[in-house]
């Protein structure tokens, strides 16, 4: 079961992720239409749970997207829950030390790697028989970092083993770091926000690891691809839909003269 998005980063190029917080099949099933190299189920922030996410974890399946999950927080039971449900990569909120990595990377591998129940009750009827002896090589682990502890800590996080990427969150990441003194938002223009961000990628690409950048446009996206970010995020299902009918219901009214 080779992981698309790996193979994409050997040869160099960056990705992009969709993002879906709508419990939905059906959107799952249109974002994953859309030409995204991976899609995102957010059970955190997402109006959705575990129920609502399997359905949506099979209506990816066979669209050539990457899944991956955002998990509520870093518990082994809701992660191996997702793996076994069939996301191949797991993006876990609020990961503040390297004790934390560590418990993440445990929860997603099998022994010897970790510490993986194993029951891949939905991804084996996917993946098929192999998938034991495989996913330990084909899962994605990221941690994000979101926290003026996480950045202080991340090297140590970045350097976890089994780790394979930091995840940066910018709107919580802005809150943590200046203490409120920002408003939580996406592509942060800010000079001091710019080098922390820029400090977490470096501490990725210093470690070995992959980074990704959660984005609120494409343009702000492309700037972070040509940093050296290897994966990022533009908007998602929400976002993208209210801005969509915005747009058609401001251009009715200016044709209307309403």
């Amino acid at each position: 079961m080779p992981n698309k998005l790996k193979e994409i980063w050997a040869d160099g190029r960056g990705t992009i992720n969709g993002w879906c917080s709508i419990g939905s099949p059906f959107t799952a099933e249109i974002m994953a239409a859309q030409g995204y190299d991976s899609v995102c189920i957010d059970i955190q922030h997402g109006a959705l749970d575990y129920s609502m996410a399997l359905p949506m974890l099979q209506a990816l399946r066979g669209t050539g997207v990457t899944p991956l999950v955002r998990v509520p927080w870093n518990e082994p039971g809701i992660i191996m829950k997702a793996l076994d449900a069939g996301a191949e990569g797991i993006i876990c909120p609020m990961v503040n030390s390297r004790a934390e990595a560590e418990a993440l990377v445990a929860a997603m591998r099998y022994p010897p790697d970790g510490a993986r129940s194993y029951g891949p009750t939905r991804v084996s009827v996917g993946a098929g028989p192999g998938y034991y002896g495989e996913a330990n090589a084909s899962i994605l682990a990221f941690a994000m970092i979101e926290t003026a502890e996480a950045v202080e800590n991340v090297a140590e996080i970045a350097a976890t083993p089994g780790l394979d990427g930091l995840y940066i969150g910018p709107a919580d990441l802005t809150l943590g770091v200046t203490k409120g003194r920002l408003p939580p938002g996406f592509d942060r223009q800010e000079e001091e926000m710019v080098t922390v961000i820029k400090s977490i990628l470096a501490a990725a690409k210093d470690a070995g690891k992959r980074a990704a950048l959660h984005c609120g446009s494409a343009q702000y996206a492309a700037k972070a691809i040509a940093w050296g970010f290897d994966m990022t995020t533009v908007s998602g299902d929400v976002r993208l839909l209210a801005a969509a009918a915005d747009a058609s219901v401001r251009e009715w009214r200016g044709l209307v003269g309403d």
